[in-house]
This record gives C-alpha cells, structure tokens and sequence, in this order.
C-alpha cells in the first residue's frame, strides 16, 4: 500500500539518512542511492535528487561542483543549521521508538 502519509514519512526518514551521512563526510547522490538501498529504500533518481534539493533550499545542505575522474560530480554537505536539525530529529526518533 503506497499512501501520500506513507510517501510523506519516506522522504522524511530518508532526509534524516542523508543529513546523517551528509554530517559525517560530503557525499553524492549515485552513493547516496545505493546507501539508501542498503537499508531497503527502493528509489529513483527522480525522488532523490528533489529531496537533496529541498534540503539544500532549506539551509541543511550545502552543495559543491567538483571533477573526479573525468566526470562531475556534486558533492553535499550538512550545514551548521543541518547538524542542528538532525540532533533534534534524531531525539524525535528515539522518543518514538522507545514508545511501546
């Protein structure tokens, strides 16, 4: 059952995935996507780089152009306002997984 709820809460564990990725070192949308289908989340490129998108409009991300091996690449980063937001989720997270 794909519901717009469930989509909703998709994308949004999947923004706290890669702020959490993004905080520990800059990372790409192809790794991006395959870190992501390592925990089960099945998606497109076309889901991806929108969600990479709104979180660098919102300020947690922060982009750079970069050549690697011939090919570009960009590269992203958590921000400042990223690294806070994401221990503030993190904290959502654990209050909600604790609840039993």
């Amino acid at each position: 059952m794909n519901t717009p709820l469930k989509r909703k809460l998709f994308n949004a564990f999947m923004s706290i995935h890669i702020l959490h990725h993004a905080q520990e070192e800059p990372i790409y949308g192809s790794w991006m996507m395959e870190e992501l289908k390592r925990h089960g989340y099945d998606i497109s490129y076309g889901t991806l780089y929108p969600l990479l998108h709104s979180l660098e409009k919102d300020r947690l991300l922060i982009s750079e152009e970069i050549v690697y091996e011939g090919k570009r690449r960009i590269l992203y980063r958590s921000t400042p306002l990223g690294d806070d937001t994401l221990i503030e989720l993190k904290h959502y997270v654990k209050e909600l997984t604790r609840e039993t």
